[in-house]
């Protein structure tokens, strides 16, 4: 059996790598290494995936918040509602720029923003919503949005780990995670979904203006060089990296399939556990499975790590500390709160190797590992 990998860069990259190879000779060629057509061609080829009007492309996920914030004109001491349970960056680029995070608690099957919370967090110096499309599901975004109305907020959303969900609306039509917030993001970390050889992000919007001023932000500010019109940052993703993006992205709906095969194989076999719980879906999201992660309910979480790491199964915690309990945040915030479904969830939270590579003889396996240490529970 072939080595049991997190995620498996390796295997995608024999897979493709014919085109991945002809992709990176021809910008090679052409000596076109920052911008030029690689990159204008794949945020076109992007936006039309997404069906989404823009698609602005920069160096990694983080900036793509940062600058989605800039762009909405966010200024020092304005709110930011973010989840207390999802990766640091939403809380990071708010800082960075003098926001305030604000916290709020998460569902407690699908691990999304709660809305309900979101409703409490609500002061008169909030301006923006953020969710996060966590672990490859969308959040709820139509509750979401009609609170952002309601108290004239914006939303941003962070799709990073969601690329390629749906997101099914109570008025019967669909729209690609990432695109229905005033602005959304993604990252092509290499381990997501849509992954490159290095870092990228991007930014999505279907509205012209912010559009604008997302591009003009992240080239230093400039319509014409020399000539800057607004404070900008260097942020751009470069043409080697693009040409990678092209290339995955003529396959991310195979891989995205593999990824579900792969996940219902874990269902049918881990679901009838009682000491855990599988991966819950969103009647209004379909689930791209950046990570399979279970909830250990009954069973030590941390021992289940520990007996797989020396049956050489890969796991990951995401994450071991809600961002209220980070010593970075904590003054941040300016007071002890408690949120108990993230501090639960990061007790309880398990991640199982999850790619589009992962065969039969590793699915198999890893279930086997986990079923022999839950039958001492």
């Amino acid at each position: 059996m072939r080595k049991i990998a997190m995620v498996d860069l390796a295997a995608q990259y024999a897979q493709l790598k014919p085109e991945i190879d002809q992709a990176l000779g021809q910008v090679l060629a052409s000596a076109q290494f920052i911008k030029g057509p690689e990159v204008a061609a794949f945020e076109q080829e992007l936006a039309a995936w997404c069906r989404v009007g823009h698609v602005i492309t920069c160096a990694n996920g983080t900036d793509a918040l940062q600058i989605a914030f800039m762009a909405l004109g966010l200024r020092p001491g304005d709110e930011v509602i973010v989840p207390a349970f999802c990766y640091v960056a939403p809380a990071e680029a708010a800082a960075l720029l003098g926001l305030k995070p604000v916290w709020a608690d998460v569902l407690p099957d699908t691990f999304a923003l709660d809305p309900a919370q979101v409703e409490r967090a609500i002061t008169p110096r909030t301006r923006a919503i953020v969710p996060v499309h966590l672990f490859g599901q969308g959040a709820p975004m139509e509750p979401l949005l009609q609170l952002a109305q309601q108290h004239q907020l914006w939303v941003v959303e962070d799709n990073a780990q969601a690329i390629g969900a749906t997101l099914r609306l109570g008025n019967g039509h669909q729209a690609a995670a990432g695109t229905l917030g005033h602005l959304g993001i993604t990252s092509f970390f290499p381990s997501k979904n849509l992954g490159c050889y290095g870092d990228g992000g991007a930014v999505f919007t279907n509205h012209s203006d912010l559009a604008q001023k997302v591009r003009l932000i992240a080239n230093h500010g400039q319509a014409k060089q020399y000539e800057h019109t607004l404070v900008g940052v260097n942020s751009r993703l470069d043409a080697l990296q693009a040409a990678v993006l092209r290339v995955k992205l003529r396959h991310l709906n195979y891989f995205i399939e593999q990824r579900q095969q792969a996940a219902a194989y874990y269902d049918t076999h881990l679901g009838p556990c009682a000491q855990l719980q599988v991966p819950a879906r969103a009647p209004y999201s379909t689930h791209v499975f950046h990570q399979y992660t279970l909830l250990l309910r009954h069973a030590p979480r941390n021992e289940l790590k520990d007996f797989l790491a020396n049956r050489q199964v890969p796991s990951m915690v995401y994450y071991p500390h809600p961002l209220h309990l980070q010593p970075a945040y904590r003054q941040v915030q300016g007071q002890a709160q408690n949120f108990p479904v993230a501090e639960r969830l990061c007790q309880q939270a398990l991640s199982l190797p999850m790619h589009p590579n992962l065969d039969p003889e590793q699915r198999t396996y890893v279930v086997q590992q986990i079923l022999e240490f839950l039958d001492a529970y």
